[in-house]
């Protein structure tokens, strides 16, 4: 039987610093938290990291790499309603993945320049997704729009993907926050596209959106 190698040291401290953070939130979480989770001393965590702020930045860059690999269109063909359905659902995986950066998302940025630089791009890069998909429907005859709509679209893409999650918090903070919570945040980006589909794109998504609620009850 094959023996999987031992995980490195530096690499479980990245899982248990994500894990962490996710379930009980960035601010509440201490470098000797992370290390009594392990099982390892402070120092040994130490080694590999100086600062809790480490661990958080290289979370962030594999965030990060991770992300601007989802915000890409098809270049060799022009996007369908598919690829925004797809585009969405691979997104908001990642948003989840990674839920405690949207949760704490203010705080981060403000006691981090790094994180701010860093998601000032990531943001654009949404808003730029959006827009590209949006033009190409357009250009399909998929969908009607002006460019003045299609900026303010993509824009309020963007913000609802980035704020889903704390709009949920707030609206129950003591429930449990489950994967079923943020992809709810689909439907409403889905739903604010749709009138602006015509023919067949627009039946195609309104089917989708009525399978998707089959499996994502909205409370």
């Amino acid at each position: 039987m094959d023996i999987k190698p031992k995980r490195r040291t530096r690499e479980r401290i990245l899982e248990a610093g994500l894990r962490l953070f996710n379930d009980f939130g960035e601010p509440n979480v201490t470098t000797t938290v992370i290390a009594d989770d392990l099982n390892i001393s402070p120092g040994n965590l130490y080694y590999h990291f100086h600062n809790k702020d480490e661990i958080v930045e290289a979370i962030f860059s594999g965030f990060e790499r991770e992300i601007e690999a989802i915000l890409s269109v098809p270049t060799k063909r022009q996007p369908d309603v598919d690829d925004i359905w797809l585009f969405l659902h691979l997104l908001f995986e990642q948003i989840w993945k990674y839920r405690f950066f949207y949760r704490d998302l203010n705080d981060l940025l403000t006691r981090n320049r790094t994180l701010e630089i860093h998601f000032k791009k990531i943001l654009a890069n949404k808003v730029l997704t959006a827009t590209l998909l949006c033009e190409g429907l357009v250009s399909a005859g998929a969908m009607r729009a002006s460019d003045n709509e299609l900026h303010a679209l993509s824009t309020n893409m963007a913000v609802i993907a980035t704020y889903w999650l704390s709009f949920e918090y707030a609206r129950d903070p003591r429930g449990k926050m489950e994967n079923e919570r943020i992809g709810r945040g689909v439907y409403q980006v889905m739903a604010m596209i749709s009138p602006f589909l015509i023919g067949e794109s627009r039946s195609l998504l309104e089917r989708l959106s009525v399978e998707y609620l089959k499996q994502q009850p909205l409370r």
